[in-house]
Formats: C-alpha cells, sequence, structure tokens
C-alpha cells in the first residue's frame, strides 16, 4: 500500500511539473494578426477560426484560419491569444467552451 501512494504521488508531480513546464516564454512580442477574408461557411454547424501568429521555435509563423465544426450544439470557440507575463510572451491556446 505505501508503495501504490509513493508511485502514485510521484506521477502526480511528474504531471504539474510537466503542465507548468508546457508555457514556453517567448522574449519577442509577435506580429500583428493578419487580415483574413472569410470563405463561405461550409455549413450551419460551422464556426470560423481564426488565424494567429505561432512560435515556431526559430520565428513566428502564420497559421491560417479555418472553418471547423461544433464539436456539440452551442459549443463557443475562445480563440488564441498571446498573453505578456514577466519573462515575455505565452500563447494561450484556442479551444471549445
Amino acid at each position: 500500500m505505501q508503495f501504490k501512494r509513493l508511485t502514485a504521488l510521484f506521477f502526480a508531480g511528474a504531471l504539474a511539473f510537466s503542465a507548468a513546464a508546457a508555457d514556453i516564454s517567448i522574449r519577442i512580442a509577435p506580429p500583428r494578426a493578419r487580415v483574413e477574408h472569410r470563405t463561405s461557411s461550409p455549413g450551419r454547424n460551422f464556426v470560423w477560426i481564426s488565424g494567429y501568429q505561432r512560435w515556431d521555435g526559430h520565428g513566428y509563423d502564420w497559421s491560417p484560419g479555418r472553418w471547423e465544426q461544433r464539436p456539440r450544439p452551442n459549443a463557443r470557440w475562445q480563440a488564441h491569444k498571446w498573453k505578456h507575463q514577466r519573462d515575455g510572451w505565452v500563447l494561450v491556446e484556442g479551444h471549445w467552451r
């Protein structure tokens, strides 16, 4: 029983550390978003996901917008955004709410 608890604590700590280490801070501010022209919606249950500047390890690269089908009725898309923190810029990934 003691071994199982110790193992569980180890893995819980490793998960907490990896989640905190997942944020990569970029010292260079992201460029402005590009103006995109949306194509026609492919269907009633689709939502436009705006493009954004992503960091590829060497510089910013534009990830173009796209239409995406809602995973469930009334789902809303929370857009990607760059958040300024003390050490630089961190990307907050877009996600469904």
